[in-house]
């Protein structure tokens, strides 16, 4: 099973390392919860690079996770893209955690007992 992940750039273009580190640090969301993988799943990538007075504002990086009733997203703004997509993954990382917990019938069951109790 292969995980849709599409990259956009603005403004600048992805050297051959960059794109490998994209694909490799985005591929690590797959080891939180497994239906990142699914067929109606994906992840897309936006890099932009604007015109701003402060210049670790430069790059701006957006994250969005396509799931099955849900959609996730994170947006960081720094001066270079991998740091951009470093801090977008530390955003979602929690956020595909969460839904893992709440979409597994397990993870159901013990969200239920802590409301009852």
């Amino acid at each position: 099973m292969y995980m849709n992940i599409q990259h956009f750039e603005k403004g600048f273009h992805y050297n051959d390392k960059e794109l490998l580190t994209v694909a490799r640090k985005v591929g690590k969301l797959a080891t939180y919860c497994s239906k990142v993988k699914d067929e109606g799943s994906y992840i897309r990538v936006d890099a932009e690079n604007r015109k701003t007075d402060k210049k670790r504002d430069a790059i701006k990086v957006s994250i969005t996770v396509k799931l099955p009733k849900k959609v996730l997203r994170a947006e960081s703004r720094k001066p270079d893209v991998v740091e951009g997509l470093d801090r977008c993954i530390e955003k979602l990382t929690g956020q595909v955690k969460k839904y893992k917990e709440l979409h597994q019938q397990k993870g159901r069951m013990q969200m239920l007992r802590k409301h009852k109790k």
